[in-house]
């Protein structure tokens, strides 16, 4: 798959699509759909077939009826406003963007951003997303074809930290926490809590406490915000790079097509032309 140019002027309209962002997230409130966006970007990767994952495949009109994407064409018309001003940029490096400003905004962590992705055209088929009335094992099944693990599957599940379910996009009612629009480890305080009324609690959302191998996660979490905040930002940016090769790395792999990219090519060229240079200089110094 070919990689998206990040020059020096793709660089400058990534920082000016960060403020740009911040600046819509603050104004708007709207963290908790933009991070949505990006989640749901990135989670219909599959690392059998390679496909999906985040490509901002998730504008076309195909993906975006998705019932699991009810609402998010909020979220994508908000970043138009963003893409308008800075149109080099691809829309998947621009959803993920968003999805990192807006745990940044509320309070979060810092999520490495790397840019490069590529816009694809190609809409996965409906179903690749979870689905909140089901259980573990279902969680499991979803996270598993994306190459995520459990511990992702907690940290990232603490990201409800942010926003509300809305009947007419989900069927569900109401937020995870007492501060929708903070982002901080209340997420799993809540659970631990049990029922609380006026809070949210999905079958996806039980199972974290109910299941033996989430619920010594969901309790590391709700007693130490600061060990939550790191490995949520590990596990966000696996998710915002399901799939995608770093441009800048000089060992990278492009799995599509088998071949080793060619930077790395040129310093093993360099490494052996001077391995056989320093051998022919010994040979000659011994024959004089």
């Amino acid at each position: 798959m070919a990689l998206s140019v990040v020059d020096t002027e793709y660089l400058k309209q990534i920082d000016r699509a960060r403020r740009d962002l911040r600046a819509l997230i603050s104004n708007k409130n709207c963290a908790p759909i933009m991070l949505r966006l990006a989640w749901h970007d990135a989670g219909t990767y599959d690392v059998t077939t390679k496909t999906g994952g985040p490509n901002g495949s998730i504008r076309n009109e195909e993906e975006s009826n998705h019932g699991s994407n009810n609402g998010l064409k909020i979220a994508i018309d908000f970043c138009e406003t963003v893409k308008a001003r800075c149109p080099k940029i691809s829309y998947a490096d621009l959803y993920q963007l968003a999805g990192v400003v807006a745990v940044e905004v509320t309070g979060g962590p810092t999520v490495d951003f790397v840019p490069g992705r590529k816009d694809s055209m190609i809409s996965p088929k409906e179903g690749r997303l979870p689905n909140a009335s089901k259980g573990a094992q279902h969680l499991r099944d979803i996270f598993y074809r994306m190459n995520l693990s459990d511990k992702d599957i907690v940290a990232l599940s603490g990201g409800h930290t942010l926003g509300r379910a809305h009947p007419e996009r989900s069927g569900f009612d109401g937020p995870w926490t007492k501060d929708p629009l903070k982002f901080d480890n209340s997420y799993f305080i809540e659970l631990l809590n049990g029922e609380s009324e006026g809070l949210l609690r999905l079958p996806t959302d039980k199972v974290l406490v109910e299941d033996p191998v989430f619920r010594p996660l969901v309790n590391l979490y709700a007693k130490d915000e600061e060990e939550f905040f790191k490995q949520y930002a590990i596990s966000h940016k696996k998710l915002s790079e399901l799939g995608f090769i770093d441009p800048k790395s000089s060992c990278a792999v492009d799995k599509s097509e088998g071949v080793v990219l060619a930077q790395s090519a040129v310093g093993i060229a360099v490494a052996a032309a001077v391995v056989v240079l320093s051998y022919l200089y010994e040979v000659r110094k011994k024959m004089k």
